[in-house]
């Protein structure tokens, strides 16, 4: 399983973005599939997450702001990053847990990471 995510680059404070990230290769199932970001010097953290049948969770600091969302068909997340601030900036990592058709073993598998710069 590879997860491509996609969809960073640099933004003024108050705008948006949308990132992708799409789980690739022999899934049988996807359980979950979520954000994380780590800025410079600081923890990975989550940004939010959502299940396959579509409930959601996410960090204080981006509620009402950023909205994640999941085509099972696809098998892809995507996080909608609206009101951008300076402190929004960081790498952000897709992270998906599921079950691998091969076998049937379960997976839990991190994208690489894409940069978010925020900044006017």
């Amino acid at each position: 399983v590879q997860l491509q995510a996609s969809g960073g680059g640099l933004v003024q404070p108050g705008g948006s973005l949308r990132l992708s990230c799409a789980a690739l290769g022999n899934i049988f199932s996807i359980n979950d599939m979520a954000w994380y970001r780590q800025a410079q010097g600081r923890q990975r953290d989550l940004v939010a997450s959502i299940t396959s049948g579509g409930s959601t969770n996410y960090a204080d600091s981006v509620k009402g702001r950023f909205t994640i969302s999941i085509d099972n068909a696809k098998n892809t997340v995507y996080l909608h990053m609206a009101s951008l601030k300076p402190e929004d900036t960081a790498v952000y990592y897709c992270k998906s847990t599921g079950t691998i058709r091969t076998h049937f073993v379960p997976y839990n598998y991190w994208g690489q990471g894409t940069l978010v710069t925020v900044s006017s």
